[in-house]
């Protein structure tokens, strides 16, 4: 699969996720995809929650693993 096709599909998972990051004052920015690990930024609300990891991890990294082969993790990026 291609770095280009990669970005797309998880792109696309972030996509319908968003509407519920929106929802809580919160948004996130994908950084970069390297050796299937997906670098995501938290912005808004969802930056400074102390539920962010659980967000990150349970509901986004979850989503990913999924739907996206070839994705192993999720990390935050500051």
């Amino acid at each position: 699969m291609t770095q280009a096709t990669l970005t797309d599909q998880v792109q696309e998972v972030l996509d319908k996720l968003r509407p519920f990051l929106l929802r809580d004052g919160g948004d996130c920015e994908l950084v970069d995809i390297e050796d299937g690990i997906v670098k995501l930024r938290l912005l808004g609300a969802c930056g400074s929650c102390p539920s962010s990891t659980i967000t990150l991890k349970a509901g986004i990294e979850r989503a990913l693993l999924e739907e996206v082969p070839g994705i192993i993790e999720v990390e935050q990026v500051f």
